[in-house]
C-alpha cells in the first residue's frame, strides 16, 4: 500500500494516519493493541508514527522506503577532532589509510526497498531466560542454590556463572536468566513465524538504525564526544579523551543519573543496545545468522577508546568481520534480538 511508503506516510493528516494504523491491528496477532500516534524527533530526522502494544512490549510502525545502505565514502567528512583521534588510534595498529580501514568494516553500498513494518521498541535477550526461583532451582545445578544465597546476602548488583545462570539485583528483588544453551536459530525463527513474527533483515536493521542516511553515524560523520556511553561515561570535559594514552580522572565517569545516549529512542521511536559488548540478531538474504550493532567487544578491549571502541555500536553500516569465527554458543551468550512484522502484503 503507496500510503504506507515514507514520503506518502508524512503527508497524511493525523485522521488518515489513525484510520490505517487502526486498520491494520486484525491483521495482527490477538493480543495487539494499537495504543496511539507519537512523534519521534533525533539526529536531524522526525516522524508521527503508530504506537502498539503486545504483551507489555511496544512496538511502532516504520513506513517503507527506497534506500541507499552500505558505507564506501565520507559524505561531510569528519571535524579536526575526530580525524585526529581516529587517526591516531588505528596507527597505533599499524593503519595508515583510515579511510580504506572504515570502509573495509562496513557493509556494501546497495539500494534496497524496504517495506512497510511494524518493529519492537526494545530488543531481548538470545541466550537468557528470566526463571522464578523455583524454576531455577528445578535445574538442579549443583551451584546455584548456593550462589543464590551468597548473592543475597551481598552488595554486588549481578553475578553470573559462565553460561549457566545471571542474578541480577533489583531493589529487594533478584532477578534469575538462565542460558538457553539448548537454542538453535531455525527453532527461533520457526517459533516465531508461528506466533506471526519475524526477524529483521540486515538491510531492515541498518534502515531502522541509520533511517537511510549516507553518513558514517546516524548523526553525522563526526563523534559526538559529548555522549555519555556505556563503560565510559560521560566523555564531554575529559582532558585526555582523545589521547588513547592518556588516563582519564575516573570520578568523571560515575553515574549522573543521564541515560546512555545511544539507548534513546530515535526517530522512529527504536530503541538499540548501545554496547559494542552485544550484537543484535539479524538475516542476510540467505536467511543466515547476521550480527550487527557489536563486535563483542573486541575493539573496545584492545584500548582503542571511545570513538573506534564504539564504531560497532554507533557506525549505522558496520559489520563484524569476525563474528563467523565464535561458536553458536558464544555468540547467544551477548546476541540480542527484536520482532517485526511486514506490512507489504496487507
Amino acid at each position: 500500500m503507496e500510503a504506507l511508503n515514507r514520503d506518502a506516510w508524512v503527508g497524511l493528516s493525523v485522521q488518515q494516519k489513525e484510520e490505517l494504523l487502526r486498520g491494520m491491528v486484525i491483521h495482527f496477532p490477538a493480543g495487539m493493541q494499537y495504543k496511539g500516534l507519537e512523534t519521534f524527533e533525533r539526529f536531524g530526522q522526525r516522524m508521527e508514527t503508530g504506537v502498539f502494544s503486545y504483551e507489555e512490549q511496544r512496538f511502532v510502525f516504520v513506513p517503507g522506503d527506497r534506500v541507499t545502505l552500505g558505507w564506501d565514502r565520507w559524505q561531510d567528512g569528519m571535524d579536526k577532532e575526530t580525524s585526529a583521534d581516529l587517526l591516531e588510534t588505528v596507527s597505533e595498529y599499524g593503519v595508515e589509510d583510515v579511510d580504506s580501514f572504515l570502509s573495509s568494516q562496513m557493509s556494501p553500498v546497495r539500494e534496497v526497498y524496504i517495506a512497510p513494518m511494524l518493529v519492537e521498541c526494545t530488543n531481548r535477550s538470545l541466550g537468557w531466560i528470566e526463571v522464578t526461583e523455583a524454576e531455577a532451582k528445578a535445574q538442579e545445578n549443583a551451584y546455584f542454590a548456593e550462589e543464590l544465597e551468597k548473592f543475597k546476602l551481598s552488595d554486588l548488583n549481578q553475578y553470573e556463572l559462565h553460561q549457566e545462570f545471571r542474578l541480577v539485583r533489583q531493589g529487594e528483588a533478584v532477578q534469575i536468566f538462565w542460558f538457553n544453551e539448548d537454542l538453535t536459530l531455525e527453532y527461533l525463527i520457526e517459533k516465531e513465524i508461528e506466533a506471526g513474527f519475524g526477524l529483521l533483515t540486515e538491510d531492515e536493521w541498518e534502515y531502522v538504525y541509520g533511517g537511510g542516511c549516507r553518513t558514517l553515524f546516524p548523526w553525522g560523520d563526526s563523534f559526538d564526544y559529548t555522549m555519555k556511553l556505556k563503560h565510559f561515561g560521560s566523555l564531554e570535559g575529559v582532558e585526555g579523551i582523545v589521547d588513547v594514552e592518556a588516563v582519564p580522572d575516573l570520578s568523571l565517569f560515575e553515574e549522573d543519573g543521564r541515560p546512555y545516549d545511544l539507548e534513546l529512542p530515535n526517530f522512529f521511536g527504536v530503541q538499540f543496545a548501545g554496547d559494542p559488548y552485544n550484537y543484535e540478531l539479524t538475516l542476510d538474504a540467505s536467511g543466515n545468522m547476521m550480527p550487527k550493532g557489536g563486535d563483542g567487544g573486541a575493539m573496545i578491549c584492545g584500548g582503542t577508546g571511545p570513538l573506534v571502541g564504539f564504531l560497532p555500536a554507533a557506525a549505522v553500516y558496520y559489520r563484524d568481520g569476525n563474528a563467523g569465527e565464535l561458536d553458536w554458543e558464544d555468540m547467544i551468550d551477548y546476541m540480542n534480538y527484536r520482532r517485526v512484522i511486514r506490512l507489504n502484503d496487507l
